[in-house]
């Protein structure tokens, strides 16, 4: 029997978008393993989210962005086979502006790389629930910026 821990764990996402395309891992480990998602992690203790988002950035994908701003948030809950919750997150989504660096998969990553926005679109790409909407809230608001 799975028993829940006590609280959420919040982490964060980076939502970098450049030229068109958007920058996603194929996740190594549960929940979500093997489908395509932004990369981030927990946030540690004492740790602000902007500076959590672009540690997290650079260790899963080697990319160097500067966040801008916190944009959304997502709950994931990870649950076992038979649907007991094992984990509650919260992904704080925070927007963020490329500097340098290419995707290499690092860290809890399989791979990583630019995926183009209009692929979202279709059913080819496993996403993590939320992928396509907050790359196309990302893209509206990088347009903006």
């Amino acid at each position: 029997m799975t028993v829940p821990i006590a609280r959420p764990i919040p982490a964060t996402i980076a939502a970098v978008i450049r030229d068109g395309h958007v920058l996603l891992v194929r996740r190594a480990n549960p929940p979500d393993e093997n489908c395509w998602a932004f990369p981030g992690g927990k946030i540690d203790a004492g740790e602000r989210i902007e500076a959590a988002t672009a540690r997290e950035l650079r260790e899963e994908t080697g990319v160097v962005a500067e966040p801008l701003h916190v944009f959304d948030a997502v709950d994931v809950f990870d649950r076992d086979e038979a649907g007991a919750l094992r984990r509650h997150f919260i992904l704080i989504a925070v927007l963020c502006r490329w500097q340098s660096g290419e995707p290499v998969a690092g860290d809890d990553a399989r791979d990583a790389r630019w995926i183009p926005l209009a692929d979202l679109e279709g059913h080819e790409l496993a996403t993590s629930f939320g992928v396509a909407r907050l790359a196309r809230k990302a893209a509206a608001l990088m347009a903006a910026v």
